[in-house]
């Protein structure tokens, strides 16, 4: 029986076990990428593990995240990421150069390769053909040390495009129409391959933007096929040695199988507060519109903002709307500027921002008390924007435009005079790299590492007890994201210091949380979590499991926790436990009274677990469904415990 291209590249990569669904299995990662946000704690880790320089074929430093300068916690930490690449070997990516996967897929994705980012839409490469996952920052070290990286074999998920965009259509309404499909959750262990007879009406990055939001439903990664439009854009990027054709064989195996017809599609958007939450742009036509955003990882290809510039130019924003555009990269914001479409855009009214994250993490452009935000970005979870009361819509570059231009949810038929704008695919990308600072063997093991007042080394847990008793230190609900977890925007300039950054656990859900959790942990108390279905999802941020450990977390009982977070849980030490029945639940309160006796034996002979609930005189019955790799790594409090040069 045939291969797919999931299973020719995992067996190409795979070091340990067997490629059957559900088996853990480990495999060589060629390729590492980390941003600023994550890269600190990631290059911290690393250091701390006695590491002397990375070993996988290309690692890449981004600065693409906290790139507004307010006080000089960023700026400290870009010249650690600048020191640290050229200390072990890394390529760096100076702020403004661009969007980390955007960037990636232009300068360094190859086909067939496998690539671990520090960053949950990672899996924006497999636009390109390549197996590309998102993880911890950990894992990420491990792997740039020439470790390998764990993970469940997937099932795989064929989903077959047909037909072809109409227009008005594009990939961020097929992509929202897969979310619409699958929902944010139960993909866990789970990978899409996406053919069928539609791709030969899709470049790099429309597959790029369907790859990326994938990450929305849970997924391990999204791959696409390599084939003639890959080389044509490889070519394009001058770039050609990086093709290779990669297919799936006739009579590939999947586990399961869906279509969706392209031609069928309308414009759709993800209202607020979740990726999942779709609907169409005729059910919200007429809604006030007082922002637009246009740009992110997602939607800042130039196809998308050369569409934008047309459907702008000569034209004007509309009085009471504001509209922003950030280029994905400096190579696209060149072209726009030398093809004449950025002065369209600017004469438009839009403001021009940098090529960088800034509004999709909330570090910029917050909008105003009670507004609604359209944005081509991928996630509106509730409060992400640093507006709590604003309602963030997810919509393609085409809504938006026509938002920016009416000021209020539209179709094309309220611009009857707008005609649609096709958009051949560039036959030549102009490519600088005078942007990137790549090390050689004079700068490797010898370069003196940068570190200013407020990075500090990453907190280690002790080995796990053997009795966990504690209290139930907050009970949440079911989409819990590591946003809510661990905020971002203002406080993520503390990235690099889990002392400071840990004080703001759970701010927006419970502001008592973190202070109540230090005077547990000073009084020898252990702390549980206890959350409902999807627990952890959204970005990878490790410091979500990371600050947590530090005030004295031990253990998390949830209905369901998402992939990377439960990784990210389980290398701090932290058990992740899972309600043997869900409705079981509900027989938890805050601040009831918890025990697991006995737990260090109970996981090394893989006994059934059972909560002891004090306060209610109840036991609860748990599932805790982990390898022996696990169990080692929580024996012994985390995985900095066990990896050493």
């Amino acid at each position: 029986m045939g291969m797919n291209i999931v299973r020719k590249i995992i067996e190409r990569h795979l070091t340990q076990g067997a490629p059957k669904a559900g088996e853990e299995i480990a495999i060589r990662i060629d390729q590492t990428l980390t941003q600023d946000a994550t890269g600190t704690m990631a290059y911290l880790q690393f250091e701390g593990m006695g590491l002397d320089r990375i070993r996988t074929e290309r690692t890449v430093s981004y600065v693409d995240h906290n790139t507004v300068q307010v006080g000089p916690e960023n700026a400290d930490d870009h010249a650690y990421l600048k020191s640290a690449a050229a200390r072990f070997g890394a390529v760096f990516s100076k702020a403004g150069n661009g969007i980390c996967h955007q960037v990636h897929l232009e300068r360094f994705g190859e086909p067939g390769k496998t690539l671990l980012g520090s960053d949950s839409h990672t899996p924006m490469a497999g636009g390109l053909g390549m197996l590309a996952i998102g993880a911890g920052g950990l894992d990420v070290a491990v792997a740039m040390g020439g470790g390998p990286f764990t993970l469940t074999m997937p099932t795989v998920v064929r989903i077959e495009l047909k037909g072809r965009f109409r227009p008005w259509v594009s990939a961020k309404d097929a992509i929202l129409k897969i979310l619409e499909m699958f929902s944010t959750k139960g993909n866990v262990n789970t990978v899409f391959e996406y053919a069928g007879p539609a791709l030969r009406h899709l470049d790099v990055p429309e597959r790029a933007t369907i790859a990326n939001m994938g990450a929305e439903c849970g997924v391990t990664a999204s791959v696409f096929p390599s084939d003639d439009i890959t080389r044509a854009f490889l070519e394009a990027q001058g770039r050609a040695e990086a093709w290779k054709e990669l297919t799936a064989d006739p009579d590939a195996e999947y586990d399961r199988t869906v279509t969706v017809d392209l031609s069928c599609l309308e414009p759709l958007a993800a209202a607020p507060h979740s990726p999942g939450n779709v609907a169409t742009v005729a059910s919200l036509r007429g809604t006030r519109v007082n922002q637009v955003l246009i740009g992110s990882c997602t939607n800042a290809s130039y196809r998308d903002l050369r569409r934008v510039a047309d459907l702008l130019r000569g034209r004007h924003v509309a009085p009471d709307t504001t509209l922003g555009i950030a280029p994905g990269s400096r190579q696209i914001l060149g072209m726009l500027a030398a093809d004449g479409r950025l002065a369209a855009l600017i004469e438009s009214g839009a403001r021009i921002l940098e090529s960088a994250c800034g509004f999709c993490i909330g570090n910029s452009m917050s909008p105003e008390t009670n507004a609604v935000s359209f944005r081509t970005s991928n996630r509106n979870f509730e409060g992400r924007s640093g507006t709590p009361s604003a309602r963030v819509y997810l919509v393609s570059p085409e809504t938006a435009a026509l938002a920016a231009l009416t000021g209020r949810a539209s179709l094309s038929e309220d611009v009857p005079d707008l005609k649609w704008p096709r958009v051949p695919t560039p036959k030549s990308y102009p490519h600088d790299d005078s942007q990137f600072v790549f090390p050689d063997e004079t700068t490797i093991g010898r370069t003196e590492l940068v570190k200013g007042p407020g990075i500090g080394p990453p907190p280690k847990n002790g080995p796990l007890p053997e009795t966990l008793a504690g209290v139930a230190a907050i009970k949440a609900g079911d989409n819990v994201t590591t946003d809510h977890i661990m905020p971002a925007g203002p406080r993520l300039k503390h990235r690099s210091n889990i002392e400071t950054y840990s004080r703001f656990v759970f701010e927006h859900v419970d502001p008592t949380f973190a202070q109540r959790m230090r005077e547990l942990r000073d009084a020898g108390e252990h702390g549980f979590l206890v959350a409902g279905e999807s627990y952890g999802q959204g970005s990878s941020r490790e410091h979500a499991a990371l600050c947590p450990m530090h005030l004295g977390v031990k253990a998390v009982i949830a209905k369901s926790i998402e992939r990377i977070h439960r990784a990210n849980l389980i290398n701090f030490g932290i058990v992740p436990l899972a309600f043997a029945n869900p409705a079981d639940y509900d027989r938890i309160a805050a601040g009831d009274r918890l025990r697991l006796a006995d737990i260090r034996r109970a996981l090394q002979e893989r006994r059934p677990l059972a909560l002891e609930n004090a306060t209610r005189s109840e036991t609860i019955p748990l599932h805790c469904d982990l390898t022996d790799r696990h169990i080692a790594i929580l024996l012994a409090g985390g995985r900095m415990n066990l990896d050493k040069a």
